[in-house]
């Protein structure tokens, strides 16, 4: 079973309310789900069946640290994330990541950078076929 999801609207706006909000030019957020077509046949090309379900996991200690760091990155001033776990069906959501920055650049860049970290790194997703 999974968690329940943010509301993505309410973040924006206490985020537009955070202590550093004026610093912030840029809000850009993303929002992992859970898809039908397995990893390797988008990545790779290879022929796999559907996929039903998605067992994720994350190292709740190593994302900390990855939010922590983020924070100190040129023009970074605001990162919340929030990623669900157990038993995921098609269209769950996984991840809500919002990052705030100073220009557009380093908002898009240090996006790019943790969801990448998060996903190289901090989760186990293991993908249970139909």
């Amino acid at each position: 079973m999974s968690k329940e999801a943010p509301s993505l609207d309410q973040w924006l706006e206490e985020a537009k309310h955070s202590e550093y909000a004026d610093k912030c030019g840029m809000f850009l957020a993303h929002n992992g789900v859970v898809r039908a077509t397995a990893k390797a046949q988008v990545r790779e090309g290879t022929a796999m069946p559907p996929v039903a379900q998605v067992e994720f996991s994350y190292d709740q200690e190593g994302l900390d640290a990855a939010i922590a760091e983020a924070l100190t990155w040129e023009g970074v001033y605001y990162v919340r994330v929030w990623l669900n776990e157990g038993a995921l069906e098609v269209g769950d959501s996984i991840m809500y990541v919002l990052i705030g920055a100073d220009i557009r650049p380093r908002c898009i860049d240090a996006l790019q950078r943790l969801v990448g970290h998060i996903k190289n790194d901090l989760v186990v997703e293991k993908e249970i076929y139909a």
